[in-house]
């Protein structure tokens, strides 16, 4: 059965705009179950500056605060705001902070070289001193 074209009435303004057949197909299509309730105007001032999630506006305007790393002792900016007595990492930190360390000898008793028997479904192995 092909869509027609209908017109609804927005909740935020009261105005009546077109539900288009193309755009109920659309809905269908992605498995929406309710027509949209708001008209284009009203969703993209109530989405906001930049259209909303996933907008490409590549975090210009997000939040960084400052905060010192907790493995190297460099000043750094985050997007979160750091809480007391949980540690901070740097850029170049992160990828490693938490992660054991251990000497060759020790590394080789626990036999976890490959990545064998850790049950960690793709964790990566823990590094080690030489």
């Amino acid at each position: 059965m092909e869509s027609q074209d209908k017109v609804l009435v927005c909740r935020e303004c009261n105005k009546e705009f077109l539900f288009s057949a193309g755009e109920q197909a659309f809905y269908a299509e992605k498995g929406f179950q309710n027509e949209p309730t708001r008209c284009r105007n009203c969703r993209a001032v109530r989405k906001g500056p930049g259209g909303g999630a996933g907008s490409g506006d590549s975090g210009a305007s997000r939040q960084l605060f400052s905060a010192v790393c907790s493995e190297c002792g460099k000043e750094t900016q985050v997007p979160f705001k750091p809480t007391a007595g949980k540690p901070v990492y740097c850029r170049e930190c992160f990828p490693t902070a938490g992660k054991p360390v251990y000497c060759r000898e020790c590394f080789q008793k626990r036999g976890t070289r490959g990545g064998g028997g850790g049950g960690g479904g793709g964790r990566r192995s823990p590094a080690y001193l030489d």
